[in-house]
């Protein structure tokens, strides 16, 4: 049975040590389900409750958040409609009134 290619790098040069693929050229580890599994769990998104969060939810802040660059702070309870999920660390884009455009965390909102 032949071996998947790197899924980072493409080669196709992999070797099994012990349960993990190993790719010599980029160094890339990973486990033959990871792959599938991976990728399913990062596009679920929750709320500080658990709740699974989706475009177009609302939400409320859960804890007041300092705005990086001003001396303004988001309050406990605001309250965001429409939101947006993207990748990455901060992973809700929204428009919050009297701030603007803003990303945040999901770890401190709650679903509405």
């Amino acid at each position: 049975m032949p071996l998947p290619n790197c899924p980072k790098c493409s080669s196709e040069y992999t070797y099994e040590d012990r349960d993990l693929l190993v790719c010599p050229e980029c160094g890339h580890e990973w486990t033959a389900h990871s792959d599938s599994l991976e990728s399913e769990e990062a596009k679920v998104v929750k709320d500080a409750n658990g709740n699974i969060l989706s475009d177009g939810d609302s939400i409320t802040v859960i804890k007041d958040l300092k705005v990086k660059g001003s001396s303004s702070v988001i309050k406990i309870g605001t309250k965001v409609k429409n939101i947006r999920l993207i990748d990455g660390d901060h992973d809700i884009d929204c428009r919050i009134d009297g701030f603007g455009a803003m990303k945040l965390k999901s770890e401190f909102v709650k679903k509405i």
